[in-house]
């Protein structure tokens, strides 16, 4: 029997980039789908400041398959003391144009092409939770708009280009079976923890196993902090 704060989600799309950050400038994905980006599309369709969610495993369901682009984009950022200065003086030239040549570059990226997959997550109440909140409450929550579509704003694949398609999956109904592939993964970047204006990341050793990615807990001592 499914627990109250168990869900399924089958996510896929045309196109995805889970970039790996030890590649700098240009994009290369991870093999399959990172837990931080099962979150964002968890988040996407239903967050609320009461329940955070933990994702626990994540099936792939289509071959891992590889496709190789150039990109246009741009060279620089937005000066943050542009910025500050023109929030002073109430104008300013913030524009960064696309289109101007000494901006606009071309880099190449690797990316994975249609890609299934089915996340299995959990979420727990936090502090922020009022008495009258339960699981059942947000997990009956998140069926509802998953079923209907709905989402905050669209979920999407590593990168905001890449949008994704997603539905409901009974966890304790009958699920779509993953590709009978093992493989290592290598060290995965697990999540992002935001303290104040800075990040610290977390990674943990990823395996495929006949399809599947175990992810472990979050105060797991596989995670490596």
């Amino acid at each position: 029997m499914a627990l109250d704060n168990t869900v399924c989600l089958r996510v896929w799309g045309d196109y995805a980039c889970f970039t790996r950050p030890e590649m700098k400038v240009e994009r290369v994905s991870y093999d399959v789908m990172t837990p931080s980006a099962a979150r964002g599309v968890l988040e996407a369709i239903l967050w609320k400041p009461q329940i955070v969610w933990r994702v626990t495993q994540i099936d792939v369901l289509k071959p891992i398959r590889w496709t190789s682009v150039r990109r246009n984009e741009v060279a620089s950022v937005i000066s943050m003391n542009n910025v500050k200065t023109a929030m002073n003086r109430g104008k300013g030239e913030l524009g960064l144009y696309a289109d101007d040549s000494k901006e606009r570059v071309q880099r190449a990226a690797l990316l994975l092409r249609e890609v299934d997959y089915l996340i299995h997550a959990r979420f727990k109440l936090t502090e922020q939770a009022s008495p009258d909140d339960t699981l059942a409450k947000y997990a009956a929550m998140f069926r509802r708009r998953a079923e209907k579509g709905q989402c905050f704003n669209q979920p999407y694949l590593g990168c905001r280009e890449f949008s994704s398609a997603f539905a409901w999956v009974d966890p304790a109904g009958s699920w779509p079976e993953p590709i009978a592939e093992n493989r290592d993964l290598g060290w995965m970047l697990y999540d992002l923890e935001y303290r104040g204006s800075e990040s610290t990341p977390y990674f943990f050793r990823a395996q495929l196993d006949n399809g599947r990615v175990r992810v472990p807990a979050w105060d797991s001592e596989e995670i490596a902090r």
